[in-house]
This record gives structure tokens, sequence and C-alpha cells, in this order.
């Protein structure tokens, strides 16, 4: 069972860090927010299919945590396909998984922290402290090894904001998650994100949507592998495996992303970047290789 749950996981790791390119790709043919809402009521579809038996047993206590736990999932997924369009997938990457590093941050305010956990530890600060210099290293633009803070990337900046998204995400999951099964959650969450992300795509640009070949497969890939099945794996995989081991293979997400861009694209990084990037890895790994107060998850893009 725990060998299974491993290997679908790693599976689900890779097809998240796969999709930054591809969605990297995708925007060619749409706007981000565009790109977002086709991706979340396709997805939306395919678990309302599946999950059908659940519709008559749903009460408005779901329904409301729903509604909660899409909001974030929204916040998180507008700023990461918004900054995918001006960065690069890797930097999207490894920026999105500074989500393991900011989730015991924010759980030093005790009303954010889901019920039972502990407060974050030493090892939650070392690794943020190195996680941040990894970002200035990675992100910020500069004749040598010292950062120029007033060039930094709008796309940057877009992918800090989704990983905070994503981090107020994990912990709504923390709360919420314990009292509601996995499939109504997986379902309602899905459904509110996409309501949510068409009420604030109007606000925030002008859409388009030009159906193409590469715009089609690279919906149904995000939307079908990373969203609906692989939110369905990931929630019985953590009902399997520690806390911490999930969480150590998610951080194997800029990995994947990199290794993909760099197959597809030719990315390299530098020698500045990589060292930001390593040093981002570090931190996630010093922030999960001790059990922290609640288990962050990471997104794909």
């Amino acid at each position: 069972m725990k060998s299974r749950a491993y290997l679908l996981m790693l599976f689900v790791v890779a097809v998240w860090g796969a999709t930054f390119v591809v969605v990297k790709d995708a925007l060619r043919d749409a706007s981000p927010l565009a790109f977002n809402l086709a991706r979340m009521t396709m997805a939306f579809v395919v678990l309302a299919v599946v999950y059908r038996r659940h519709w008559g047993r749903m009460n408005w206590s779901q329904v409301g945590a729903g509604a909660v736990v899409g909001f974030f999932l929204a916040m998180g997924y507008q700023f990461q396909t918004a900054g995918l369009a001006r960065t690069t997938p890797s930097k999207s990457a490894f920026i999105t998984g500074m989500v393991v590093v900011l989730v015991p941050l924010f759980s030093v305010v005790g009303w954010l922290r889901p019920r039972g956990a502990r407060a974050p530890g030493w090892n939650a600060f070392l690794g943020a402290g190195l996680a941040f210099v990894g970002i200035l290293l990675l992100t910020l633009p500069s004749a040598g090894w010292f950062p120029n803070f007033s060039d930094a990337g709008l796309g940057d900046l877009l992918s800090f904001g989704c990983a905070i998204g994503f981090a107020f995400h994990c912990l709504a999951l923390g709360h919420l998650s314990p009292r509601i099964g996995f499939q109504p959650l997986a379902l309602l969450q899905v459904g509110f994100c996409a309501v949510f992300m068409a009420a604030s795509m109007p606000l925030l640009e002008h859409p388009f949507l030009h159906l193409t070949a590469r715009l089609c497969a690279a919906l149904a890939v995000a939307a079908v592998l990373a969203t609906a099945a692989a939110f369905s794996i990931q929630s019985w995989a953590q009902s399997v495996l520690p806390a911490t081991h999930t969480a150590l293979l998610l951080t194997l997400e800029p990995v994947f992303a990199w290794l993909t861009a760099y197959l597809f694209y030719g990315e390299r990084l530098g020698a500045r970047s990589a060292g930001g990037a390593v040093l981002i890895l570090a931190g996630i790994a010093v922030t999960e290789l001790l059990p922290q107060a609640h288990p962050a998850t990471a997104h794909e893009a």
C-alpha cells in the first residue's frame, strides 16, 4: 500500500512539475486567467461525474468549507498563471515551492494554526531565511551576486503572491479537511475556485482564448491529470503516508519543472540563479525534514 502511495505521489509531483512548461507554452494562445477558468471548469466537470454519488450527501457546512478553500485555491492559481506568463517555468516553480516554508511561518499566528498543531520550530525560521536569500539570487537582476532591488520582475512578484495564496489554502485545508470527506471537499473547492476565477477575470485582464491543438492538449493535461486526478491521488496518499514524507516528495516539483524546461526549452540556470535554486531547495528541506505544525502541500502550475 505504501509503495503504491509513494509511486503515485511521485507521478503527481512529476506531472505538476511538467505542467509549468505545458502551461507556459499554452499561454501563447490564451490569456492567463481565461486559461485558468477553462482549466478549472473542465476539472470540475470531471470531478462532478466521478463523485456524482456525493452530490446528495452535501450539507451547508460542507458548501461553506468548499467556498473558503476554493477562494484561496483561486487566489493561488490566478497569481501563479499570471506570473508564469511573465517569467520562466523554472523560476515560477522554485518560487511556488516556497509554500512549504510559508505554511509553518504563518503558523506562528495561533488562530491560523489547525487545532492541535504545534508552533513552528527553529528549523522553520532557518528554512525561511535560506529560501528568501535563494529567491533574491534567483529572481532579482544583478551584475554580480548582489541583487538590484529596483528592477524586480513582475512575474516573480506575482509568483510569490501565488505562494502566499497556496499557503493559506493549506492552512484552510488543515482546519476543514478533518471534518469533511475528501471527495466532496475536492469537488466543492474546485467548483468554487472556478466561480471566483470567473468573477475576478473581467476585473484583472482582457481575456482571450484561441482554440488550437496546443491549447486543447494543455487544458486536457492541466484539468484532468494535474487537477482532477492529482488532487484525488494526493488526498488518498496523504491518508497513507507520513506527512513529512509527502512534503519531501513535493519539494521535487521545482526539480521536475526545471528538468522539463531544460529538455523542451533548453533553459539553463546561470551560476547565480542555480545557487538561488539550491538555497530554496535547502530551505524547503530544512523546514520539512523535522515534523512541523502542519503538512504543507505544493501545487502545479
